[in-house]
């Protein structure tokens, strides 16, 4: 069976992930996979993304820069596999691996921060802590836009940080995963629509909203059962998805969004200053836009629950999976 022994590994690696994250000590000496493929990208970027060259040469020259991407990612993947001594010593080392490509443990604290920084530094330490996961101008937030922005922050990388580089593992492994990290760093880089990469990036754009299509989905029923499990909305998390998640300008983000938006009783989404412009977008969920550091708490708490719940089917199917 295809499936059979991806599963494991993948139980293996959330595991270690969860308990340990990317090691600070590990990064200082060699970096983290995210910085090797994103040194490729912006080295593409550099010699293949001219200005002077018309939308459609630059457009090409974008398709021809991810197939490099993703070509240089599988190939390297596909040799570790392949040489990788058989028994407990080559499953250790895949799994060691694959824990570097999610970011279960990473992102908790990232967004725990910024709880921390509204509650004992107020609005001018709670922008500094949130301007390290959203790209949207801080000074523009007041308290609750703040505490907003770290709940959608959450809930989107849940969806592409977590449920994505998981659900590529359990399909196809190590090659699996690390193609999807590949293609996600891309689109973060250069899937954006402006002057310079309207065009060149937008292969990666298109190609990173179809490889998560199934992990927004999925998060969005993760978030469900995880509403259920701690008392929280499952009800209204499921009306907001139905109602709200097709509104974001996003074809994935608003799965999680609104998901989470519905659990805890907030309204999240609508129009946000990124730099000097004004993106306008939908509302997820229908309760109170005055969200405080105790609602990201709470959006932790179900963020944890919603970790765990996918945790657990994965381990249910890799004991099926065995017989």
């Amino acid at each position: 069976m295809m499936f059979e022994p991806t599963l494991p590994v993948t139980c293996a690696a959330l595991a270690i992930e969860a308990a340990f994250g990317y090691p600070d000590v590990v990064y200082r000496s060699i970096g983290h996979p995210v910085t090797w493929m994103g040194a490729l990208i912006g080295w593409l970027d550099r010699h293949l993304n001219q200005s002077n060259a018309s939308f459609a040469k630059r457009r090409a020259a974008g398709v021809a820069a991810l197939i490099l991407l993703l070509g240089a990612t599988g190939v390297v993947t596909g040799l570790i596999v392949a040489v990788v001594p058989g028994g407990w010593a080559g499953f250790v080392l895949v799994v060691i691996l694959c824990a570097s490509l999610p970011a279960q443990r990473s992102l908790d604290t990232h967004v725990r921060a910024v709880a921390g920084a509204l509650e004992t530094g107020g609005l001018a330490a709670g922008r500094s802590a949130v301007a390290m996961i959203v790209g949207r101008n801080p000074e523009t937030l007041d308290e609750a836009a703040v505490a907003r922005a770290a709940i959608e922050s959450l809930a989107e990388n849940f969806s592409d940080g977590v449920v994505a580089p998981t659900f590529w593992m359990a399909v196809a492994g190590l090659p699996g995963a690390a193609l999807y990290k590949a293609a996600n760093t891309a689109d973060s880089m250069i899937g954006h629509r402006n002057d310079r990469y309207a065009a060149f990036g937008w292969a990666a754009a298109r190609f990173d909203d179809l490889v998560n299509l199934p992990a927004s989905r999925l998060s969005a029923l993760w978030l469900v059962l995880a509403a259920a499990l701690t008392g929280q909305s499952a009800a209204e998390a499921w009306r907001a998805v139905f109602r709200d998640a097709r509104q974001h300008s996003s074809p994935n983000a608003g799965w999680p969004e609104a998901a989470m938006a519905g659990a805890l009783g907030l309204r999240l989404g609508g129009p946000r200053v990124y730099g000097a412009d004004l993106i306008a977008d939908g509302y997820m969920g229908a309760g109170r836009a005055d969200a405080t550091a105790a609602d990201i708490r709470r959006a932790l708490r179900l963020y944890r629950v919603a970790c765990g719940v996918q945790y657990a089917v994965l381990l249910m199917l890799a004991l099926i999976a065995r017989g």
